[in-house]
């Protein structure tokens, strides 16, 4: 199965989603772990990285391969796949998503509900290359937001990015990649400031670079990335502006991880990263000093039990330090899981877990300690109509200022291809937020929209 198949296959479906699952993922806020989440695009993210998470490999003879077994997003569809279009050595796949979205609560608050409806505009061009050996991946992507009755909620961001395979030996890879986006933060984030006339926008940029080798039984690996962080000042109700120069920051991480093969399906791993968080702006009278340094520890097991389970879990212990005394160490239990369960070629089901320590956009804390929970399930009822759900759980609780949030989501969504041209989703999830201890903002919103996708 090559990666030009897989890539063709899933881009019309997971991107294709609309208001349900693409655009709710590329509109989180990225998380300050070191592991690169929702901000970067599905497509993009993972372009021959083995450096960190499930380490899945080309070759079937290795003892770390774990691709006995296909999602139903990710399996390509004879007929509904984009051709893309050759330009050298190099597939190029063009595609726009239109979508028209229903929000009852665009604001995120608990009371003076207002509702609007969007258009989104979301183009976007992607390519990699057709080499044996080696890849080159790259994207460009808009996501337009237009509101009907609220336009100061009209929004544009950008995402570029490019990403490199170097196959230096049958058993050695070394990865890179660059990332540059101005994002939007929701209204639904947890520091999202209810005084602003606007979202919160800011840019991001990301480098990163690994390593991969393996010695029959015994897989290493390294890795390195940076990510700076940049927000804009948005105008504030009755004049001025919502000071947000606060959060920008400088995040790095180096790590390694090493996987002993007891069996060609199973494998223990150590994984050991460090972190430093450098923010522009040090201690004052009107702000507190966030700079921090942190480290984690994860021990686990990496699995493919026959075709019909796949997955990954790590335990272990996580710490962040901060260099004003005032701020009590965040430290503790640290986890990463994932599990992918076949119980038939045409369903996937996949559960997630993570704890991790974040950087707060809170003013008067500088960090805390995230825990989520995720389930999703995904059914090919035709080989044309894909239908999802997903549910979500998270628990976030802030150092120094007793605040504890607690989140959950559900959505649904349905994908009918057409042909290989165009797909057509429709889409509703729900996002809730209680703060269960101190000041922070309870809401509910319910979002339900429609996606026309065409690519080429």
């Amino acid at each position: 199965m090559t990666y030009k198949r897989l890539l063709a296959a899933s881009s019309a479906i997971v991107l294709g989603a609309g208001s349900g699952f693409a655009t709710s993922v590329l509109a989180q806020v990225p998380n300050s772990s070191g592991t690169t989440q929702s901000t970067t695009p599905s497509g993009a993210a993972r372009a021959g990285d083995t450096t960190g998470g499930m380490n899945i490999t080309s070759r079937a003879e290795s003892n770390f391969a774990r691709d006995r077994n296909i999602t139903v997003m990710q399996r390509p569809r004879e007929g509904y796949e984009a051709r893309g279009v050759r330009a050298g050595t190099f597939l190029v796949f063009p595609k726009i998503a239109l979508t028209a979205e229903h929000n009852d609560n665009i604001y995120a608050r608990d009371d003076n509900e207002i509702d609007d409806n969007i258009i989104r505009i979301a183009p976007e061009v992607t390519f990699n290359s057709d080499w044996n050996r080696h890849q080159v991946f790259g994207y460009a992507r808009a996501i337009v937001n237009q509101f009907q009755d609220n336009e100061d909620e009209n929004t544009t961001d950008w995402l570029v990015g490019v990403a490199g395979r170097l196959d230096v030996s049958r058993d050695t890879r070394v990865n890179g990649r660059f990332d540059w986006s101005h994002l939007t933060e929701p209204r639904t984030a947890p520091g999202a400031p209810q005084s602003a006339l606007e979202p919160v926008q800011y840019d991001l940029r990301a480098v990163a670079l690994g390593f991969q080798h393996e010695f029959n039984r015994l897989m290493v690996a390294g890795r390195f990335d940076a990510r700076t962080f940049e927000y804009d000042n948005p105008p504030r109700q009755g004049g001025g502006t919502v000071d947000q120069s606060f959060r920008d920051r400088t995040v790095t991480t180096l790590g390694g991880r090493a996987d002993y093969a007891v069996s060609p399906a199973t494998a223990f791993f150590v994984d050991l990263s460090t972190n430093k968080h450098e923010y522009d702006r040090g201690a004052s009278a009107t702000n507190i000093n966030r700079d921090s340094d942190g480290y984690q520890a994860l021990v686990g097991v990496n699995f493919e039990l026959g075709a019909v389970t796949r997955g990954e879990i790590g335990v272990g212990y996580l710490s962040q330090s901060f260099d004003d005394p005032s701020h009590g160490d965040i430290d503790g239990f640290g986890a990463r899981a994932q599990l992918e369960w076949f119980p038939t070629q045409l369903t996937t089901v996949t559960l997630t877990g993570t704890r991790t320590i974040e950087d707060s956009p809170v003013p008067g804390a500088a960090g805390y300690l995230s825990t989520n929970l995720g389930a999703r399930v995904d059914h090919e009822l035709l080989r044309n109509v894909i239908l999802s759900g997903y549910a979500g759980w998270g628990n976030d609780d802030y150092e120094n200022i007793g605040r504890e949030d607690r989140r959950n989501t559900l959505g649904v969504s349905a994908t009918y291809l057409l042909n290989r041209n165009v797909g057509l989703t429709v889409s509703f999830d729900r996002s809730k937020q209680d703060t269960r201890r101190g000041a922070g903002n309870d809401f509910e919103q319910n979002r339900v929209g429609a996606t026309l996708t065409a690519q080429f």
